[in-house]
């Protein structure tokens, strides 16, 4: 398995920008499919992004496209995930996740019961 840790989260106004980060050590030479999960007060976790091993493959919840983009750097072991044009409703904590399902193709993209390993999350509040 693979350890993650997040950063950048934060508070900001509506229509705000972050750049939450996460990154990946461990056993980094096996590829996973990476993405990001959220989770509010009161909902289930959702999927928000994934990326694919070699970034060929990406995919966002409806309610995000347009707005947020997920990249990773994988001589860095880093995913960030640069979300823009943020919402009262985007205030959730955020997940960065590992999944080895597919080969790190994110095909089809994970859901929660697909991931092999879990940040400790990155809180992201937006008033």
């Amino acid at each position: 398995h693979v350890q993650l840790v997040e950063s950048g989260g934060g508070s900001v106004q509506a229509g705000g920008s972050l750049n939450p980060s996460c990154t990946v050590t461990g056993r980094t030479s096996i590829p996973y499919c990476m993405g990001w999960f959220r989770q509010s007060p009161g909902k289930e976790r959702e999927r928000v992004a994934t990326i694919a091993r070699d970034s060929s493959r990406v995919n966002y919840a409806d309610s995000v496209k347009g707005r947020f983009t997920i990249s990773r750097d994988i001589t860095k072991n880093t995913v960030v995930l640069h979300v823009s044009s943020l919402k009262p409703e985007d205030t959730a904590i955020y997940y960065c996740a590992a999944a080895r399902v597919g080969g790190g193709s994110c095909l089809p993209p994970p859901g929660e019961n697909d991931i092999d390993s879990w940040g400790q999350g990155t809180q992201v509040t937006v008033s």
